[in-house]
């Protein structure tokens, strides 16, 4: 009954006229900004950050909030439509999105990320409203050496991420590590692998490293293959409704999506991006014949889309209750908490009540508006596709590198992701995944510094890893994890290992699949 009279006491608060204006007014920023690529939610918060002080303290933080999850939804778009991830828990989404839309279902593609992503945030919502001290509890329990062994479970899943082709897996999650390591150590102020270039003292640009890989490289490998008739941009009502099929493949990845993204949420330091390369590589493992991946396969889309907004709900469970910020964005939102005289942490939802439900009722109200926003303009979306591709490829390569220059306002990064597509290309041409790359470099660096910070506190001992139950867990499921794909690998029916050794050997360039089609 306590908990009803919290929502009751939140919704009045939330129906308030001015902010339901605001909340409108962040749930449509943060679309917008979603669609377009490479600007994102970080960068959109920071600019509004300053108009908040002259506004109500609790339409401000609604109004963030609302770019936040909002830019969750519209980040798919450009991933489904242009193999543009519009923001890097939506790479994932390039990879069976982009491939929908080649073959004419980019309308059923925009349509089912909207409900997965509603699905996804009102799964988030329900775990934010019941499971708050549980989860604040659990995330307590992470020390250097949980966190250190649950990315290596992290890393040694994107490796499956490889089609089938564990070497190759392992090999890009390597090359993520390495390019992670670009950039100055945090321990000692040492720049490391920088070249002599002063601008890779502070590291790659992550936004660089995904347009590069997926929308660069599309655009270099399709110059030369430009379709005369694309059937994906005719675009009508019944071309939106999915089949019977389709519904029936995305119930189970969205509610296994839900868990792993409201899971990955809570812990402070993860975010939404490892959420949904993690739920992709779920379901590949748990699919019945993961060769669909990558052609186009609906639970490619609908399980990372669900996992990724689970966790942008979820993500507010340690900033609120314990003060700790889980990414960059959630910093920003916490700052914006302390700027109005806020203190996020266990004692804000005693002292703030009218604060934090109204702030949860919003969270609803604000999803319900994103889908009033979303489904109406799938239509308009996807009639980009209609535009001739002599225009369209250029414009895409104009927007890559506004987005990448507007990140930190420098032409070294234009560079930067000019030379990763070149990179992205030829990694198409010989059948490396980009996925396993990403994730390796976003996890790389967060894995050395929990390794070193864990080695420091216990003194050097490696024992520590294995000494908490946790953290020995976590690393027997990586061993499983990578025996279980060797394995299955090695006994593959039908096909000697000697074979399939040889099935690993790239093909040549003009034997090459074009990215983003089906073979």
């Amino acid at each position: 009954m306590e908990l009803l009279s919290n929502l009751g006491a939140g919704f009045a608060s939330a129906f308030s006229p001015i902010t339901l204006l605001y909340c409108f007014i962040g749930v449509l920023l943060g679309t917008v900004v979603g669609v377009l690529p490479g600007i994102g939610a970080l960068a959109t918060i920071s600019l509004l950050l300053p108009i908040t002080y002259h506004i109500p303290p609790d339409a401000a933080i609604i109004m963030l909030a609302g770019v936040y999850y909002g830019g969750q939804y519209g980040s798919s778009t450009a991933s489904i439509l242009l193999n543009l991830p519009g923001s890097p828990s939506a790479a994932v989404t390039c990879l069976d999105g982009y491939p929908m839309a080649r073959q004419g279902r980019a309308g059923v593609a925009l349509f089912m990320t909207t409900v997965a992503s509603f699905g996804g945030a009102m799964f988030g919502l329900a775990i934010l409203v019941l499971f708050t001290p549980t989860i604040s509890e659990l995330g307590m329990k992470f020390g250097p050496a949980e966190y250190f062994s649950m990315m290596l479970l992290g890393l040694v899943a994107a490796s499956t991420l490889a089609g089938g082709a564990p070497a190759k897996g392992i090999a890009m999650v390597v090359f993520g590590l390495l390019l992670g390591m670009v950039g100055t150590d945090v321990n000692t102020g040492v720049a490391r692998f920088d070249f002599g270039f002063p601008e890779l003292t502070d590291g790659i640009n992550l936004v660089a490293l995904a347009m590069g890989v997926f929308g660069v490289s599309e655009v270099v490998s399709s110059i030369n293959n430009i379709p005369k008739e694309d059937k994906s941009s005719k675009v009508t009502l019944r071309s939106l409704i999915p089949t019977r099929d389709d519904v029936r493949r995305s119930v189970a990845p969205m509610a296994r999506g839900s868990v792993v993204g409201s899971f990955f949420g809570a812990l402070p330091g993860t975010g939404a991006a490892i959420a949904s390369f993690m739920a992709y590589a779920v379901e590949k493992k748990v699919a019945k014949d993961p060769s669909r991946f990558g052609n186009g396969a609906i639970e490619g889309i609908m399980a990372p889309e669900t996992a990724n907004n689970a966790a942008v709900q979820t993500a507010f469970v340690p900033t609120l209750s314990l003060g700790i910020p889980g990414d960059a964005v959630m910093a920003l939102m916490m700052g914006a908490l302390i700027i109005h005289g806020i203190q996020p942490g266990p004692t804000m939802i005693s002292e703030q009540p009218a604060l934090y439900w109204g702030l949860i009722a919003s969270f609803i109200i604000g999803n319900i508006m994103l889908v009033i926003l979303n489904v109406p303009f799938v239509g308009v979306w996807a009639s980009i596709l209609k535009i001739p591709y002599r225009v369209l490829y250029p414009a895409i390569l104009v927007f890559i590198a506004l987005g990448v220059y507007s990140v930190n306002n420098n032409t070294f990064d234009v560079y930067m992701v000019t030379f990763v597509g070149v990179i992205g290309y030829v990694m198409a041409v010989l059948k490396f995944e980009a996925a396993p790359l990403l994730l390796g470099f976003i996890l790389g660096p967060m894995m050395e510094e929990n390794l070193r910070r864990a080695l420091l506190l216990s003194r050097g001992n490696w024992n520590t890893l294995v000494d908490r139950p946790i953290s020995a867990g976590l690393l027997a499921c990586s061993a499983a994890l990578l025996l279980w794909t060797v394995w299955g690998f090695m006994r593959r029916p039908g096909q000697p290992v000697a074979e399939r050794v040889a099935a690993d050997v790239p093909v040549a360039p003009t034997e090459a699949v074009r990215p983003g089609t089906a073979p």
